[in-house]
């Protein structure tokens, strides 16, 4: 069964009274007008035309409560079919027979005949049952489609909120490591400290103001990681090797921000090591077409170098969790390590965030 069908069967929109007062009311004045002729209607024709109604309505519910129910909504077509030509033919041939008859005994003061043919009794009630179903249907499907986008606005709501705060875990983490890079150059008093402070603040403004977009340009996204590296730079001599190879057909191409800082930021935060000669960060930025590829390699200090942190990780658990929101089924999130390196590659194959 196919998920609309199945979402269609759970409609509780349906008020069988009140929708039943509106349709029968409706198909009682098309009636009278109709078995009137369009001349003014007397007592006797408002009598016939609510028994035969009431003769048509009993099919009609069977075909609403019973037939679409059990058959139509779950997609037993020929069964709903065959139901419902048999419906028409056995209760518009019980009218024929047996309607004449009963408005007689009830009504012995008038003589009641067919205001139609078999086979026009037989049209009314087809069109009568066709007509009753396809009112029901729309009244389902316009309820479906209402709590249907309601489902999709909840739903953003609820992946803007989690994206909200997945911002929020990012940008104190960085800010934290940041101060931590302006202290050690506070400590030791050198010259760099009043450029490190002046990039610092220009990657904050990025990271507070330009992140709240939905995307950006990738353009935008290299500036800061290009910020981010140079002031690294004056934190450490211990990593000499930086490299950053980029290759972008589109400045353009519009990128989910706060993506690819943090991997920057975990490289730094883990390659350090006494070793200068062994300690490394390879950088490959490329973009073609519809497909952006980023992969980012690192050596791995050694359990003596490194400082536990209870963090360690909130970066890439952050990553994770916005790529299945914003990028549900078009990204590659790999993360390859040995005892010596640590690479993460990452692959999109969209430039339009679902968000």
């Amino acid at each position: 069964m196919s998920i609309y069908s199945t979402n269609f069967t759970r409609i509780k929109n349906h008020n069988p009274l009140l929708f039943n007062i509106v349709v029968w009311a409706l198909c009682y004045s098309v009636l009278i007008f109709i078995f009137s002729k369009g001349n003014s209607p007397i007592k006797i024709d408002f009598i016939y035309t609510f028994g035969f109604l009431v003769s048509v309505a009993i099919p009609s519910l069977i075909n609403l409560y019973l037939l679409i129910p059990f058959f139509l909504k779950k997609e037993k077509y020929l069964y709903f079919f065959l139901l419902f030509i048999l419906t028409i033919f056995l209760f518009a041939r019980l009218n024929t027979l047996f309607l004449e008859s009963i408005l007689d005994y009830l009504f012995s003061s008038y003589f009641f005949i067919s205001y139609d043919t078999k086979i026009g009794v037989t049209s009314i009630f087809f069109i009568l049952l066709t007509t009753t179903t396809l009112l029901k249907l729309s009244e389902d499907w316009f309820y479906f489609n209402k709590q249907l986008n309601k489902r999709l606005l909840m739903k953003n709501n609820h992946i803007q909120m989690q994206l909200t705060s997945l911002r929020s875990q990012i940008n104190p983490h960085f800010l934290f490591n940041s101060l931590n890079v302006i202290y050690a150059l506070a400590l030791d008093k050198k010259d760099e400290t009043q450029d490190a402070i002046i990039q610092l603040s220009d990657i904050l403004r990025y990271v507070i103001y330009d992140s709240s977009s939905k995307k950006n340009s990738l353009q935008d996204e290299i500036t800061l990681l290009k910020n981010y590296i140079n002031f690294n730079k004056l934190r450490t001599q211990n990593i000499k090797n930086v490299e950053l190879n980029i290759s972008v057909e589109d400045n353009n191409f519009m990128l989910y921000p706060m993506l690819l800082l943090p991997l920057v930021e975990n490289s730094f935060k883990h390659s350090i090591t006494k070793n200068t000669n062994n300690s490394f960060i390879n950088i490959q930025l490329k973009q073609e077409k519809e497909v952006f590829e980023f992969c980012i390699e690192n050596n791995k200090s050694t359990k003596e170098e490194s400082i536990p942190n209870k963090y360690s990780g909130i970066g890439l658990k952050n990553i994770k969790d916005s790529l299945k929101l914003i990028y549900p089924e078009e990204h590659k999130f790999i993360i390859t390590e040995n005892e010596k390196t640590f690479k993460v590659s990452l692959s999109l194959t969209t430039s339009k965030p679902k968000t």
